[in-house]
């Protein structure tokens, strides 16, 4: 399949459409695709290549809404449901802080009882301990149900959390878009509007956010490009993705089942991600979901961010997730290493720290 006028519209800097992005999905040439998604990449960040000291804390995972997507969710009472106290989550946080940790992301299920006091506490508690570590915390679905335990509109609820210390949004519970998926894996979630509205709303009040999108279970091609052009769509809005984050579903132990996705199209998605989300500067490659190998390999296909060190992660290994719990700085450095890149470190708005640049020339 001849990609030849793709690039040529890619060198002209003219955005590509639905049916330039259905046709790479279905290039047999995954190679040729890459190639044009890391000459994309680096015509914007050259060889640097980002990571952040960042750990993930999981407040609950007691839920309402119980997806046939989600291992993670459980109900009150389930032998192995948690939820932690605000004291806990910090003493979690204190007991590996690291010196360089930047980021705290904070991910979790919709509790029905607890209130909206609870959130605003936990990010008031992680500021105080920790004054120099961005907190960003809760999918556009958690801020969703905040706001209806609070009583108050989304506006209200995101302005609240900001005043209390929230950094910004994390991407999750965009799953895809199509309300075709969404009534198979996702039945009760907010809508894929209502999702992007909240995420407009975090931009307009300066809470910088990624985006994400679950693929591989129920999905098509075309809802896959759906999906990614309606992300670019809301970044024409709002601005305020910094990053993209392509995730692939992992399927032990869910409602849904199914089977795990193929590198092959892993590398696919980053690269196409890569080439179609033209206004979202980065694409990271999330080792855990990806596993190790696949994100770096995934930086020569258009990823430009590793991650970081995350420390704990629950809610993909709950799903059979097979990755490491922790990466050490040394790790992520050397992955990007031997992939050609330069690690640098970030910060979580994706700002390169300057103490950093030029480290690691390979």
């Amino acid at each position: 399949m001849d990609l030849s006028d793709i690039a040529e519209k890619l060198a002209q800097g003219t955005r590509l459409t639905a049916a330039d992005g259905i046709r790479l999905f279905t290039s047999p040439d995954v190679l040729a695709v890459g190639q044009l998604a890391h000459q994309a990449c680096r015509q914007r960040h050259g060889r640097q290549v980002s990571y952040i000291i960042n750990r993930h804390l999981n407040p609950t995972n007691i839920c309402r809404l119980r997806c046939p997507i989600c291992a993670f969710s459980r109900a009150p009472g389930d032998a192995d449901a948690f939820c932690f106290s605000v004291d806990d989550l910090i003493a979690q946080a204190e007991a590996d802080a690291s010196p360089s940790l930047a980021e705290f992301h904070v991910v979790g299920g919709l509790h029905p009882t607890l209130p909206f006091s609870y959130a605003l506490d936990l990010v008031r508690g992680l500021r105080a301990r920790f004054p120099g570590v961005a907190v960003k915390a809760f999918t556009a679905v958690e801020i969703d149900h905040w706001a209806a335990q609070g009583d108050t509109t989304v506006e209200g609820c995101l302005s609240a959390l900001r005043d209390a210390g929230l950094s910004g949004l994390t991407g999750g519970g965009a799953e895809i878009f199509a309300p075709r998926v969404r009534a198979m894996i996702c039945p009760h979630k907010l809508s894929a509007d209502r999702w992007l509205a909240i995420h407009g709303c975090a931009h307009a009040l300066d809470l910088p956010s990624t985006a994400t999108m679950l693929y591989g279970h129920v999905e098509t091609v075309e809802e896959r490009v759906d999906h990614l052009l309606r992300l670019r769509a809301q970044q024409d809005r709002s601005g305020g993705f910094t990053a993209f984050v392509p995730l692939p579903y992992h399927p032990a132990h869910t409602a849904l089942g199914g089977r795990r996705t193929s590198g092959r199209d892993d590398l696919l998605t980053v690269a196409v991600s890569r080439l179609l989300l033209d206004n979202i500067p980065h694409i990271k490659a999330y080792w855990v979901m990806l596993g190790v190998k696949i994100a770096q390999l995934a930086l020569p296909f258009g990823a430009n961010d590793l991650d970081g060190t995350v420390v704990e992660e629950r809610i993909c290994h709950m799903a059979g997730g097979q990755s490491p719990q922790i990466l050490a700085e040394e790790t992520l450095q050397r992955l990007i290493r031997e992939a050609g890149g330069i690690p640098v470190r970030r910060d979580s708005r994706h700002r390169l720290l300057a103490t950093t640049l030029g480290e690691g020339t390979g």
